[in-house]
């Protein structure tokens, strides 16, 4: 099989599991919480580490923004070996009682965008793999305990942040977003919205591997505050760029027991 053409990597040079932040900057957020990395490679927006956490070993691909540059990752991690993906991202809220900070595990995202088109017809659902949700929500869940047991008798002052769990939507145009398009998803009862998911696990699906996604809140849609691009973290709001190392770990932990 012939090198990857984005990625550059050949088949075996990754692990089975790979975490996909949209971040090329957070690929080395991710491996400086692991106990060994490498870099594999790097090109345009993807850059590739190896890692181990644990005592299990994974890897970190960035994806770039947006549902063609992911699925071009998701593509390539398939073709060399890659059986999980998990997106580790930034969203923008779209229900009031969604704080920045907070966190959402994704059931399944709408398709507002055209690359799953590409694919598949739009009836077709867009929507994680369960034993990789299970493991993001019980990951999240012990978390979370485990930092409000912690705020509560002194050890850290780092109070729990709220995960969320539901349906999302994939958006491909970030400047676009009008308040009749943020009306709607608030009115359907969608949590958030990305620009990843959809094709992640639309094109996971067909290649049948399995994908998930944890995303941290960086901004509220319906209430008018301000929210990230998910390029760089100086760019989050304080809150939202702390609660990004939470969302980490949470998608590491659930990496070892998948």
């Amino acid at each position: 099989m012939a090198t990857q053409p984005h990625l550059l990597v050949d088949e075996g040079d990754l692990h089975d599991v790979a975490l996909i932040p949209g971040d090329p900057g957070r690929v080395d957020r991710i491996a400086a919480l692991c106990d060994d990395s490498e870099v594999v490679s790097q090109n345009r927006e993807y850059k590739v580490v190896n890692a181990e956490y644990e005592g299990t070993p994974l890897t970190i691909c960035s994806t770039g923004i947006g549902c063609p540059s992911a699925a071009i990752a998701v593509e390539e991690l398939h073709a060399v070996g890659v059986e999980t993906v998990i997106r580790v991202g930034t969203t923008g809220a779209l229900q009031s009682d969604i704080d920045i900070g907070d966190m959402v595990v994704a059931t399944g995202a709408a398709k507002n965008e055209g690359t799953s088109r590409r694919y598949e017809a739009v009836e077709y659902p867009a929507v994680p793999d369960y034993d990789v949700l299970s493991a993001l929500v019980d990951s999240a869940e012990s978390n979370e305990e485990r930092a409000a047991g912690e705020a509560a008798d002194g050890t850290s002052g780092e109070a729990a942040s709220r995960v969320h769990v539901g349906p999302i939507a994939s958006d491909d145009a970030f400047y676009a977003e009008t308040d009749e398009y943020v009306a709607d998803w608030e009115a359907a009862n969608i949590l958030c919205v990305e620009m990843e998911a959809a094709a992640v696990f639309s094109i996971a699906r067909r290649k049948g591997m399995r994908a998930g996604a944890i995303c941290t809140v960086d901004g509220n849609l319906v209430e008018g505050t301000q929210k990230g691009t998910d390029t760089e973290d100086e760019e989050l709001p304080e809150k939202a760029k702390n609660n990004v190392e939470r969302a980490i770990r949470i998608a590491l932990d659930a990496v070892t027991t998948l």
